[in-house]
């Protein structure tokens, strides 16, 4: 998933950039108002970790515009600040979380994860696949209760379908979700066509995997039972 870390202490921007990268998120970091305006216009980001107390703004006035200019991502208020007035505003806002400084990395992580099941409408992290089981906390694809050898990207593609579940999602979007984004190199929809193509390889050892569907002109779909 991609992230977009705003946050003008480099040390903090920096650590925790490093630890979310080592949990296979795609971290950008903007270090004032302006950077994370320019960065939310560009990139169809899944979480913001928004602190409040920007060098030349408001972090609760970005949300706010943020928000008018219909952000889907998820907002979590990272903020040093005691007042419960501001913590009260920013849910108002549209945020969906919020942690005081200084707070625990893990904690962050497990916060995220709780959100991300239930933007889904998950009850717990583990979705059923026919006959694989998807673990998002553990990042591991089961059969019979053994591990499916993924790679990184391909749990990345498959995790994403499966949160979409029964929604055609197109390259584009896999790509940016996966990649963030890539106006430099350039769009090439082989990227995505090239880890289905290994998955429905890799799940086609161990049972059917027809549950991947093409959505001809159009994408591809994961069709499971709610």
């Amino acid at each position: 998933m991609t992230v977009l870390i705003v946050e003008d202490e480099r040390t903090l921007a920096r650590e925790l950039g490093l630890f979310l990268h080592q949990q296979n998120f795609n971290c950008t970091v903007a270090r004032t108002a302006r950077e994370a305006r320019e960065q939310l216009a560009d990139t169809p980001f899944d979480f913001v970790l928004l602190d409040l107390g920007l060098p030349d703004g408001d972090g609760l006035q970005v949300l706010a515009e943020a928000k008018q200019n219909d952000l889907t991502a998820a907002v979590i208020i990272l903020t040093a600040r005691g007042a419960v007035e501001d913590r009260i505003r920013g849910l108002e806002l549209g945020a969906d979380d919020y942690l005081a400084k200084p707070f625990s990395l893990p904690e962050l992580l497990a916060r995220m994860h709780a959100i991300t099941r239930r933007r889904f409408g998950l009850h717990k992290p583990h979705v059923a696949c026919h006959a694989f089981e998807l673990d998002l906390q553990t990042r591991r694809l089961l059969h019979a209760g053994l591990a499916v050898p993924l790679s990184t990207k391909e749990f990345d593609v498959l995790s994403y379908l499966v949160l979409n579940r029964n929604r055609v999602l197109t390259r584009l979007q896999l790509t940016e979700h996966i990649w963030g984004n890539l106006p430099e190199m350039g769009f090439d929809s082989n990227y995505i066509d090239a880890h289905i193509k290994n998955l429905r390889k890799k799940l086609g050892r161990y049972a059917n995997a027809d549950w991947i569907e093409t959505v001809r002109g159009l994408g591809y779909r994961v069709t499971l039972q709610h």
